[in-house]
């Protein structure tokens, strides 16, 4: 399994994942349709599948162009989520080949739309996983709870992603590493984790290199909103339990500004 970032718009992220032995191939979120085409000829490698993780259009958009480049494509989306140009709807726990070896599960986790779907990817015996985690997961951070609760974030990532094994790569829907660090670092000012990845992903971007992908053990030591289970960080944004947390600390980086 071979996964390729094809950096799209402002600050997206889309993907392929290519399947080495069948030379098949699957865009994640192909917003500028032309580019992740370019790619997979670039790769030698045949489209055969879209995975959209949700419907607004910077992750959707392109997947009626994608269609008339790649006739015979099939696009996924989640069965609740209205996704432009889906022709394969999805639901919680269903599973797409690609080729022989590579398995995709889809996962509901729903909050930032109600039909949010992280695609969670396995290769051969020795590959490490990989989830494809849209608006629900950024690196350090969560998306905006735009058509859901606290509580169905809570369930998304503490409990759906957050079950994933912890060497799983995070390839997440937006280049917000940096920023998510330094809102991160307004919760835990006292982990050490967090400081030292924000001085990492500092110097990824000076570098003009990604952050992604992180992982879902990374995650679950630097990321406020995955660390809502712990009494600690539960008493540093004086909440008495996870979903009051999850709900105070979305509401306080929804005003939060950076620092210049």
């Amino acid at each position: 399994m071979k996964i390729l970032h094809i950096p799209c718009l402002e600050d997206n992220y889309s993907y392929l994942v290519i399947n080495e032995k069948t030379k098949e191939a699957a865009a994640v979120d192909p917003a500028e349709p032309h580019k992740v085409f370019r790619a997979a000829q670039e790769n030698g490698v045949h489209l055969k599948l879209v995975l959209t993780t949700h419907h607004h259009w910077d992750h959707a958009g392109g997947n009626d162009k994608i269609k008339q480049i790649v006739p015979a494509i099939k696009v996924y989306g989640g069965s609740v989520d209205n996704v432009r140009g889906c022709t394969n709807k999805v639901e919680n726990g269903d599973r797409i080949p690609l080729g022989d070896e590579i398995s995709i599960l889809c996962l509901h986790t729903p909050c930032h739309t109600q039909g949010h779907i992280s695609y969670y990817v396995t290769g051969k015996d020795g590959e490490d996983p990989a989830v494809f985690t849209g608006d629900t997961l950024f690196i350090a951070g969560c998306g905006k709870f735009f058509e859901g609760t606290a509580e169905q974030m809570y369930q998304s990532l503490c409990v759906t992603l957050g079950s994933l094994p912890k060497p799983t790569q995070v390839f997440c829907g937006h280049e917000y590493t940096e920023k998510n660090f330094q809102f991160a670092i307004t919760v835990e000012p006292d982990n050490e984790k967090i400081r030292q990845k924000l001085a990492w992903a500092q110097q990824q971007r000076r570098s003009g290199l990604p952050t992604i992908p992180s992982t879902i053990g990374e995650e679950l030591e630097t990321n406020p909103f995955m660390r809502v289970d712990l009494p600690d960080v539960q008493r540093k944004v004086g909440c008495k339990s996870p979903v009051e947390a999850i709900r105070e600390i979305r509401q306080r980086k929804d005003t939060w500004k950076p620092t210049a």
